[in-house]
């Protein structure tokens, strides 16, 4: 069997390090929003470089957190796309706002800046482009665009730890950027916990009285907020993790590069890797038009697979009061109908690699091409 993803190895290379950060938190005997967690503020801000950073519980609660900072109220528009996890979503439904949607490039699979501007009404206050599976989306049409209106942009970089636009990390490049610390993304603690960066000192500070009940000092709150704080063993493990960021995302890069060549000459669309910046291949997302065949036939070889997403955004259940109907966003619904995750993670043996590949020319091979 080949996984889809595996942690054990990556903590089994660096397990001294992290048993030593949490052996530290637990004889300290301080929790929550201590050193550690000021210490990763300070290191993740810098390598985003961006001038503050702020740990918040999840990934969901910093993009949460960061639109109601940028002035998101109950009743305004936010505009995403179709094809994100639904958690970017909820989090605009938790600032009381309404999900709105803008079509994708289907080369890049993030925001097309062509749609946005049509997705705009008087009442948009904010755009929430998503650097999908590690690719970076347009931002520079796309805060064009903002910055014409007066509209406040919050990147979802959940699955961009390292992800460069131009010549620089995603997250510090709109209002604010938010991350998830998830255990299986690029840089992932061993439970939940997510980070607003942002340039903006005012948003920084709102997003610290919001994630600790609105107080800076205790039992003094100066505005209704939430509880929604980065735990210093988390912060403890994350500190360690992040100094080999940049070495798994090359290890991510060269796996890519090994598929991409393989599967060159099958019908399959591998990813497209936009020359504005770099991709950290979060997953490295396949399309075919026999996904399903395809993933079965996978599966029974032993490949595990993943199908991220299957239903857009708009053709949820939790989301049909929106008013969407099939149709109304043909390129994400084209996307969600034919992508298809292999299996990706730093550690993943590149003999592996070469055998999900022949799985799938063996598929080509005995079934036919699929284009």
């Amino acid at each position: 069997m080949i996984p889809f993803g595996e942690l054990k190895s990556q903590y089994a290379a660096i397990k001294s390090e992290i048993d030593e950060a949490i052996q530290t938190v637990l004889e300290g005997g301080w929790f929550v929003l201590g050193e550690n967690v000021e210490r990763l503020e300070m290191e993740f801000a810098d390598y985003c470089g961006a001038k503050y950073a702020v740990g918040v519980g999840s990934g969901t609660e910093a993009l949460h957190l960061a639109l109601l900072a940028c002035g998101v109220q109950p009743g305004d528009e936010v505009i995403t796309v179709p094809n994100t996890a639904v958690p970017t979503a909820s989090a605009i439904s938790f600032a009381g706002a309404i999900p709105s949607l803008a079509d994708i490039d289907p080369a890049s699979c993030n925001m097309d800046p062509n749609w946005l501007e049509s997705a705009i009404t008087s009442k948009t206050r904010a755009i929430v482009p998503v650097h999908l599976y590690g690719q970076a989306a347009d931002m520079g049409p796309i805060l064009d665009i903002a910055r014409r209106r007066n509209i406040s942009v919050v990147e979802d970089a959940a699955q961009a730890h390292g992800t460069e636009y131009r010549g620089r990390r995603v997250g510090a490049l709109g209002d604010a950027g938010c991350f998830s610390f998830y255990p299986s993304k690029n840089l992932g603690g061993y439970g939940d916990g997510g980070m607003v960066v942002t340039d903006d000192e005012e948003v920084a500070r709102k997003v610290q009285l919001l994630r600790n009940y609105g107080q800076k000092v205790r039992y003094y709150h100066s505005i209704k907020g939430f509880n929604s704080r980065l735990d210093e063993m988390q912060a403890a493990i994350l500190r360690v993790k992040l100094r080999y960021l940049d070495g798994w995302n090359e290890a991510r890069r060269e796996r890519a590069a090994l598929y991409d060549r393989l599967l060159a000459d099958t019908s399959v669309r591998t990813p497209t890797e936009l020359g504005y910046g770099r991709h950290v291949y979060h997953l490295y997302a396949i399309r075919s038009q026999r996904r399903d065949e395809l993933q079965r036939y996978l599966e029974a070889s032993g490949v595990g697979t993943v199908i991220h997403y299957p239903v857009p955004i708009h053709l949820q259940e939790a989301y049909r009061d929106l008013g969407y109907s099939a149709g109304a966003y043909p390129v994400a619904e084209r996307h969600a109908r034919e992508v298809l995750s292999l299996p990706m993670y730093p550690e993943l043996p590149l003999e592996s690699v070469e055998r999900v590949a022949e799985v799938i020319r063996g598929f080509e091979g005995g079934i036919g091409r699929t284009d």
